[in-house]
């Protein structure tokens, strides 16, 4: 069911049009504003084998606005008004520039973030636009958005360019912010690779990657501006001749400091010390064990931990192992409900439309795992509790990988959506911890009382134990 409000400035009246299913049913005069305002109803009201395809109400509606947000950015001179369930979703006055309708679409916080590409030349092919500092990146593609001569379209080409343009910035599997628009000449692409239009063929992929390149890794690390240098001319002088250098002074043998011996031949009177004594342990291994014996002999860059086995060397990860702790403990408190800490300043997120909607629908379960969330109008929501047995101050990055997640997959139950909640928690807390030698017998004790003590949340191993008979074999090759 379809309708459409039209008037031209200077017209008298306006003319409205009402279709139903395809058919025009009436052509009439109507007063309006100039402009032209056009409705949609019932999409699928005369297709009920459609009806039964669609997938939850809110991933549908995630497509539209969506949708929406990709004719909003093509056309930042029009207005774009999106309202559900008797709300506004977003309203966006008409802009001048699609800077302004970019930090429209976006959170607060965001928008002061935003790092401006400059216009990059190439081969036939022009490319501006903005990104987001690595920090934001994401799960998936949706926060990526590429126009081409003002269409919107997806190509791998550019997905690419942008993650090497990040590269040793952004982790593996996460993808950063972007909205790029490129200008090509028409006969360098093909639009009808899809139906839609939104994949494109280009006919020279290379150039389109290298401007793209060029503008990330400009906008993300700009040249230092050159100093200029003036030499003043050379000023006339007086000749002079040169006067020979004087004789040198005699070599005087230098006192030693106090406390120094001028140096002895070492290898005619070298002697070849007693054996020392076996070191013992700087760190007293824990009295009781619930797993195999190992003992901490030091760390490795500061991140790994070297533990000998009585089989050889085992190397452990400190984040994974306080990972599956911290894991294993929210789900234990889980079914008792897990204590919360109330935060003395809570935390204002600012977050876009689908974000905020997610997380208001998510209450619930998020307050299940110590998370309480309350709405402060607009598309921002208030943090006020946090799980206190987890060292979380700021849940920023917590909540930006638990709406990924959420997004992309389906959580069938309550028990498997706590557990994603706990994991993700889980991981973001053993992060900002630095591991330290003098922990380890503490942390192993702890990681065997787990029910899976060898591995993490996300199946990450905690310990990966190399057997003598290997190292004898790199050693040794001949050996056994």
């Amino acid at each position: 069911r379809f309708r459409m409000l039209s008037r031209e400035a200077d017209a008298v009246a306006g003319t409205e049009i009402l279709v139903d299913g395809g058919k025009v049913r009436d052509v009439r005069e109507a007063g309006c504003a100039p402009g032209t305002t056009i409705e949609a109803r019932g999409l699928f009201f005369n297709l009920p084998a459609r009806r039964k395809f669609l997938k939850a109400e809110s991933t549908e509606s995630a497509h539209v606005e969506h949708q929406l947000r990709l004719h909003a950015l093509a056309a930042p001179q029009v207005r774009f008004r999106l309202r559900k369930d008797e709300r506004d979703v977003f309203d966006l006055p008409a802009v001048a520039k699609s800077l302004d309708r970019v930090r429209q679409l976006l959170a607060n916080d965001a928008a002061r973030e935003l790092i401006p590409l400059p216009l990059t030349l190439g081969n036939d092919v022009s490319v501006e636009g903005y990104v987001l500092p690595a920090r934001h990146a994401r799960k998936g593609r949706r926060h990526q958005f590429v126009f081409l001569n003002g269409r919107p379209i997806e190509d791998p080409v550019i997905s690419r360019a942008l993650a090497e343009g990040f590269r040793g910035e952004v982790a593996d599997g996460l993808h950063p912010a972007a909205w790029l628009w490129i200008d090509l000449e028409p006969n360098l692409v093909d639009v009808n690779v899809h139906p839609a239009k939104r994949e494109v063929r280009f006919h020279k992929p290379y150039d389109l990657r290298d401007a793209i390149l060029r503008a990330v890794t400009d906008g993300l690390r700009p040249p230092a501006p050159k100093k200029e240098t003036i030499v003043p001319p050379p000023k006339s002088a007086p000749f002079v001749p040169p006067v020979p250098p004087p004789p040198p002074a005699p070599v005087m043998p230098r006192p030693l400091a106090s406390g120094f011996r001028a140096p002895q031949p070492m290898l005619d009177s070298w002697v070849a010390p007693e054996p020392a004594a076996p070191a013992k342990p700087a760190v007293a291994e824990p009295a009781e064990k619930s797993g195999p014996r190992f003992r901490p002999v030091g760390m490795l860059h500061r991140r790994y931990g070297i533990l000998e086995s009585d089989d050889g060397l085992v190397l452990f990860d400190p984040k994974a192992a306080r990972e599956r702790i911290l894991y294993e403990t929210l789900l234990r408190q889980h079914d008792e409900g897990v204590p919360a800490q109330r935060l003395l300043v809570p935390v204002l997120l600012d977050l876009d439309p689908r974000d905020h909607d997610l997380v208001l629908r998510e209450r619930q379960a998020l307050s299940e795992a110590g998370i309480e969330i309350g709405d402060f109008g607009g598309n921002t929501v208030q943090v006020q509790t946090l799980p206190a047995s987890l060292d979380l101050d700021d849940p920023r990055p917590f909540l930006s990988e638990w709406l990924d997640e959420t997004l992309h997959e389906s959580a069938p139950g309550a028990r498997f959506a706590f557990s994603r909640l706990a994991r993700i928690l889980a991981k973001r807390a053993s992060w900002l911890v630095v591991p330290r030698f003098e922990e380890i017998p503490s942390l192993l004790e702890e990681l065997f009382r787990c029910e899976l003590p060898y591995c993490a949340a996300d199946g990450r191993p905690t310990l990966s134990e190399f057997g003598m008979r290997e190292i004898d074999r790199r050693f040794q090759p001949g050996k056994g």
